[in-house]
C-alpha cells in the first residue's frame, strides 16, 4: 500500500483579510485608475476648457478649472491614482502652471502602452523607452526655445503683458484680461529679477465689489490684527517710519497660567507683581529707544503695551501671520528679533509710507514706496508638443527592436494636448491634427491650435501665444517619471485596518477602568 505524501503546513505571512493584488491585472487596474483621473480633468484644458463645481463634505462649493486645485479638493483613495495628485501639486509648486497638462500626459503615456503590457512586454523595457524619449523631448525644447531681448524696457513689458494675457485665457477672470495682465506684470517686475521669489507676492481675498475693484499694493499689506483698547488712539499714518519686527510676547499673563507661587505675606505677593510689571516696562522702554514708529510681532501685544505705545505715538500690531511678517522684512529690510535688548539700527526696516486703510469690509495695514530691487519662451497651443512628437517619431525610425514602438507610443501620447484643446473648443480634432502634422513636416515648428480662427491652426509665436519652456520641460519629465513609477508597481498589499475610520492600537485591558478611577470624587480629608 502506497503511503500518502505528508501534508504541507500553511504559512501565513499577512494578517487575515489583507488584500493582495499582483501581476499584470494589478498593473492594468492602476492604469485604469489613472485614466479615470485624466478623464475628469481633460475637459478643463485650454482657453475653452470647462469649469468644475466641487462641493465638500461641509457643503461649501468651489468653482475652478485648475488641475491642482481640483485634485486637491477631490478625495482620491486609489493609491496609484494619488501619484497623479502628487505630480500635479509638484508642478504647481515648481512652475505654477501646466497642472492639467502633466496629468493628461502621464495618463496618456500609460494608455498608449497598455496594449504592450497586455501582450507581455516587460515594464522595464517600456520604462527605458520612456526615459529615452523624455531626454529627447528635453533636448528638443531647449534647442528650439527663443530668448527675449530685455534691453528695451517698454518692449519687454509689452511682451510680458501678452504672456500674462495668455495664461489668463482659461481662468474665470479672462473677461478682464487687460486689467489683470497689467497688475500681474507690475507685481512681477517689483521682484528681485535674480531670484523672482513668487512667495513674496501675497494675494488677499476680500469679498464684495467687482473685479475692477482689485488693486496692486506696491509694497506689503495684511489684514488688521486683533487689537486691545488703546489701538484707536494710535496714529494710523507715517512717512518714512522705522519698522521693528518681533517674535516677542508683550502681554501680562495671569499667575494661574504660568506657575503656582506660595507667599507668607501680602508684601511678598506685591513684590512678585511689581517684578512682572517691571519686566514688561523694561521691554517697552527698550523698544521706544530704538526709534521705531511701527512695531509688529508674531505673538500677542496686550492692552498694557497697546496703551503704552499709543501714549508715545507708536503704532503696534500683534499676532501678525508669519508669512506676512516675512514679506514685511523682505520688503522693508531688517530682521525678526526674538529679544527686546541690543536692537541696533540695522535690525530695523523702513518704508516711504505706512497707512491703515479701509478696503471693502476690512481694514488693512499697508507699507508702500519700497526700494525695488529671464526670459525664454516657446509657442503654446500644442505647438511644442507637436514639434517634439514629430522629432521623436523621426528619431524612433533609426532605432531597431521594441524601443522603436515605445518611442512611437510616447510621441503619439504627446498629441493629447492639442487634441484635447480642439475637443474642448468644439473643433474637429482629427482634421486639426492632420493640418498640424503637415505644417510641422514642412518645418513650421510654431504652428499650434487656433480656437478662434476659421482654419483652426496658426503660428502661435507670431500670435503671442507663449509659454515658458520650463513649464513644458517640467510637465514632460514629471509625467514620464509618474508613468514609470506606476509601471514599476506590480503588487498592492492593502490592510483593511489601515482604511478604517480613526485607526489606532487597541487600549490595554483595564485601561478604561484605571482612567475612570476616582472621577467625581473630592480629595480625601486630612
Amino acid at each position: 500500500m502506497q503511503r500518502g505524501l505528508p501534508m504541507q503546513p500553511t504559512v501565513v505571512l499577512l494578517r487575515e483579510g489583507t488584500d493582495t493584488s499582483q501581476g499584470n491585472p494589478q498593473l492594468l487596474s492602476n492604469i485604469s485608475a489613472c485614466l479615470a483621473i485624466s478623464e475628469t480633468l481633460s475637459s478643463t484644458l485650454g482657453p475653452r476648457g470647462m469649469d468644475k463645481l466641487i462641493v465638500n463634505e461641509r457643503g461649501e462649493a468651489q468653482i475652478t478649472n485648475d488641475g491642482a486645485t481640483i485634485l486637491k479638493l477631490l478625495d482620491i483613495v486609489h493609491p496609484a491614482a494619488r501619484t497623479l495628485v502628487d505630480i500635479a501639486r509638484a508642478q504647481d509648486a515648481e512652475v505654477g502652471d501646466g497642472t492639467t497638462s502633466v496629468v493628461l500626459l502621464a495618463a496618456q503615456f500609460l494608455k498608449e502602452v497598455r496594449g504592450y503590457i497586455e501582450e507581455g512586454v516587460s515594464p522595464h523595457i517600456i520604462m527605458k523607452g520612456f526615459r529615452k524619449a523624455s531626454q529627447l523631448a528635453a533636448e528638443r525644447i531647449k534647442a528650439i526655445q527663443i530668448s527675449v531681448d530685455k534691453s528695451d524696457p517698454e518692449e519687454f513689458r509689452s511682451l510680458l503683458l501678452k504672456c500674462a494675457a495668455t495664461s489668463m485665457s482659461s481662468k474665470l477672470i479672462h473677461s478682464e484680461k487687460p486689467f489683470f495682465s497689467n497688475m500681474v506684470v507690475d507685481a512681477v517686475q517689483s521682484l528681485d529679477p535674480n531670484d523672482l521669489d513668487e512667495s513674496l507676492i501675497g494675494v488677499k481675498k476680500i469679498p464684495g465689489g467687482g473685479m475692477q475693484d482689485s488693486q496692486l499694493i506696491r509694497g506689503v499689506a495684511f489684514k488688521k490684527t486683533f487689537t486691545y483698547a488703546g489701538a484707536e488712539q494710535q496714529p494710523k499714518s507715517f512717512r518714512n517710519p522705522l519698522i521693528l519686527s518681533l517674535n516677542v510676547e508683550l502681554e501680562l499673563k495671569a499667575e494661574k497660567d504660568n506657575a503656582e507661587v506660595r507667599v507668607e505675606a501680602v508684601k511678598d505677593y506685591q513684590a512678585i507683581v511689581d517684578a512682572e510689571w517691571e519686566i514688561i516696562y523694561r521691554k517697552l522702554e527698550a523698544i521706544e529707544k530704538t526709534g521705531a514708529k511701527v512695531v509688529l510681532s508674531k505673538l500677542p501685544i496686550g492692552d498694557l503695551a497697546t496703551q503704552w505705545f499709543a501714549d508715545r505715538d507708536i503704532f503696534c500690531a500683534g499676532r501678525v501671520p508669519a508669512a506676512d511678517l516675512r514679506r514685511v522684512c523682505q520688503a522693508v529690510g531688517g530682521s525678526v528679533q526674538s529679544t527686546c535688548s541690543d536692537i541696533a539700527r540695522e535690525h530695523l526696516g523702513t518704508c516711504g509710507r505706512f497707512d491703515e486703510r479701509q478696503i471693502g469690509g476690512e481694514r488693512y495695514n499697508i507699507f508702500e514706496d519700497l526700494h525695488d530691487a529671464v526670459m525664454v519662451v516657446v509657442a503654446g497651443g500644442g505647438a511644442v508638443e507637436m514639434d517634439v512628437s514629430a522629432h521623436i517619431r523621426k528619431h524612433a525610425l533609426s532605432i531597431p527592436g521594441k524601443q522603436q514602438l515605445i518611442l512611437t507610443a510616447f510621441a503619439k501620447a504627446l498629441e493629447i494636448i492639442p487634441r484635447q484643446i480642439c475637443d474642448n473648443a468644439g473643433l474637429d480634432s482629427t482634421d486639426i491634427l492632420n493640418k498640424l502634422r503637415m505644417r510641422h513636416a514642412n518645418g513650421n515648428k510654431w504652428f499650434g491650435v487656433d480656437v478662434d480662427g476659421p482654419e483652426g491652426v496658426r503660428d502661435n509665436m507670431e500670435a503671442f501665444v507663449w509659454e515658458p519652456p520650463l513649464v513644458k520641460l517640467n510637465a514632460i519629465s514629471s509625467a514620464t517619471e509618474a508613468a514609470c513609477l506606476i509601471l514599476s508597481v506590480d503588487e498592492t498589499v492593502r490592510n483593511p485596518q489601515s482604511e478604517a475610520q480613526n485607526p489606532g492600537p487597541k487600549a490595554p485591558p483595564g485601561a478604561a477602568a484605571r482612567a475612570l478611577r476616582g472621577r467625581g470624587r473630592g480629595m480625601p480629608r486630612r
